[in-house]
């Protein structure tokens, strides 16, 4: 008995051999051929009278059947399918204004969807991708698809398979958001005296050698727009367009930044800090601010791994800013920008929840003003953590009680995560430095001590509470910023899961922008001391996509999206406090 894709190959080969509308004319040929290695349901020919010197393949004749036959293994068919390596179909002189058609209905192009995906979204919408030549294989294809359109038409089709997403801005006036197909300035958001608007992005632009090393993450792509010279200038495209006055990029490879990256982002007008990782992967994170709008006031590295403490030994990093915005009315003015990536091993929830607490003790340090307060805090990143996880929850509320949780559902990535071993309690040993307050023990002692008068004794009150609590709920962690999310992770009129990242596993949020909400700020959730005036207004965002979206063309990376995640882009106001 063959298997299922064989018999309907042999129904397929009878019925379309003889069919007149299986060769097309006056038709590009990008739409249906199959780039190497990578094939669906096999084009078919009619007899007509054309110029192609077609080669069959070579098991027609003496059939040799194939290595399925006998014992069978079935796995060989799941996933995103490969025939096997002698099905090799071969064309020599072939007219570049001609088309194959595929002989399955259900797949228009070569950019629809894998099986698993389309059995997933029954009934969308199948999107055509861009044209290209045929002629070109790997890198030359790869230069090839890049080649910018000739006239309007072209255009028009090149433009079909691109992701469209519009900008949402905050009307808080009306206390409602209204959302515009293009970005435009709300009238009511107009910068005004003694006010200061800018824009951050959160990118994470898939590091060249994450994506090999992972390759089976991408089997949905085409092989030439995997190539890192195809790739960085989509995503140079991207910045240009976006055109954010701060970049908070991530995966950001080192040899490609100092050769490539850095380079453009600074004629572009932009200073650039960045940050490899502490091991052996060559990748880190990269902040960038238009030297138009920001002063450098200070750049703090922040490594997770500490040899001497066996819990930290990874090697993620991140990357904390203090930035002074030019054109305000207060010299003394400043915004917090930090930046990182965290571990992605679902089943190590501890380790994440430390190197957590590490970025928000540094942040502590370097956003605490002289009054007692703290400036303005943005936080991005790829946290590889979901909406509604613990330590989501812990970022948005301030506090976390951790005793009982299961370690692989700290960051939920795993709807049945297999670490269930219970977080120990405290998280951390005392050696790291930091307190179950997330800021670093000596910088809370120099505190206590800079303090008099009534606000000393107010803070020992205060401190004793805390020492207190902390003793009946050792477990408990909290953090003193009033932060809220940019994004609400859901479609408001019907609740779809928005997603920033969509690969041939998994598509899902782990990437963030947290901002520090000012009091007036409508749009802010609650966050853990609704007292603090954090000093920013969310003014608006780009607009996230769903899954099934983005499987209509073709998941991430694609031909015009160059990374597995989306970028994440927010538009600020800087409030006096």
């Amino acid at each position: 008995m063959l298997p299922r894709h064989m018999q309907r190959l042999g129904r397929d080969w009878v019925a379309h051999w003889d069919s007149p509308q299986r060769f097309c004319w006056n038709s590009r040929i990008s739409n249906s051929i199959r780039w190497a290695d990578h094939y669906s349901w096999a084009p078919y020919l009619s007899a007509g009278d054309f110029t192609v010197n077609w080669r069959p393949p070579h098991f027609f004749g003496p059939w040799r059947p194939p290595h399925f036959f006998g014992p069978w293994r079935p796995p060989h068919f799941f996933g995103p399918w490969r025939p096997p390596q002698y099905w090799n179909w071969q064309l020599v002189n072939f007219t570049h204004n001609s088309s194959f058609h595929l002989s399955n209905p259900n797949m228009k192009s070569e950019g629809d969807e894998p099986s698993s995906k389309r059995r997933r979204h029954s009934g969308q919408n199948d999107v055509c991708c861009p044209n290209e030549e045929f002629t070109c294989s790997n890198q030359n294809e790869a230069a090839c698809l890049s080649t910018p359109p000739k006239n309007e038409e072209e255009n028009t089709a090149n433009t079909r398979g691109m992701i469209k997403r519009h900008w949402e801005y905050f009307c808080h006036h009306s206390k409602k958001m209204k959302i515009l197909e293009d970005k435009q300035i709300d009238q009511n958001n107009t910068e005004d005296k003694g006010k200061f608007d800018f824009t951050v992005m959160s990118y994470n632009i898939l590091s060249q050698n994450l994506l090999e090393d992972n390759s089976h993450l991408y089997n949905h792509c085409r092989r030439p727009v995997l190539i890192w010279g195809y790739r960085f200038p989509n995503i140079l495209r991207e910045i240009k367009q976006l055109d954010a006055d701060v970049l908070c990029l991530q995966e950001v490879q080192e040899d490609h930044f100092g050769m490539e990256i850095k380079p453009s982002l600074e004629s572009l007008g932009y200073h650039c800090e960045y940050k490899m990782r502490t091991g052996r992967k060559p990748d880190g994170c990269a902040i960038c601010f238009k030297i138009s709008k920001f002063n450098l006031i200070s750049s703090n590295p922040v490594e997770f791994f500490r040899h001497d403490i066996p819990l930290l030994d990874r090697d993620n990093v991140g990357l904390v800013l203090l930035l002074q915005p030019r054109f305000h009315c207060e010299a003394t003015a400043a915004v917090c920008v930090a930046n990182t990536h965290l571990l992605y091993n679902p089943r190590r929830g501890d380790i994440k929840l430390t190197q957590l607490a590490m970025l928000l003790a540094e942040i502590a340090s370097v956003a605490h003003r002289k009054d007692g307060r703290f400036c303005p805090i943005i936080i991005c990143g790829d946290f590889n953590s979901v909406p509604g996880s613990p330590l989501y929850s812990f970022i948005k509320e301030g506090k976390l009680n951790y005793e009982g949780l299961p370690i692989g559902k700290v960051s939920g990535q795993e709807q049945f995560p297999r670490g269930q071993r219970i977080l120990t309690i405290p998280i951390w040993p005392p050696s790291l430095g930091i307190s179950q307050s997330c800021v670093y023990e000596v910088q809370q002692q120099q505190q206590e001590e800079n303090t008099g008068g009534e606000k000393k004794e107010a803070k020992l009150e205060q401190t004793e509470e805390i020492i207190i609590a902390a003793e009946k709920f050792p477990s408990k962690l909290h953090h003193h910023f009033r932060l809220s999310s940019v994004y609400s992770h859901y479609l408001p009129e019907s609740g779809i899961p928005e997603v920033t990242t969509c690969h041939s596993r998994s598509a899902v949020t782990v990437d963030y922008i947290f901002y520090s909400a000012a009091k007036d700020d409508n749009v802010a959730q609650p966050g853990a001391e609704d007292t603090f005036d954090g000093g920013l207004k969310l003014l608006g965002r780009l607009s996230l996509l769903t899954e099934q979206d983005l499987w209509t063309v073709n998941g991430l990376p694609n031909e015009h999206n160059s990374s597995d995640h989306l970028s994440l882009l927010a538009q600020f106001r800087l409030i006096e406090q």
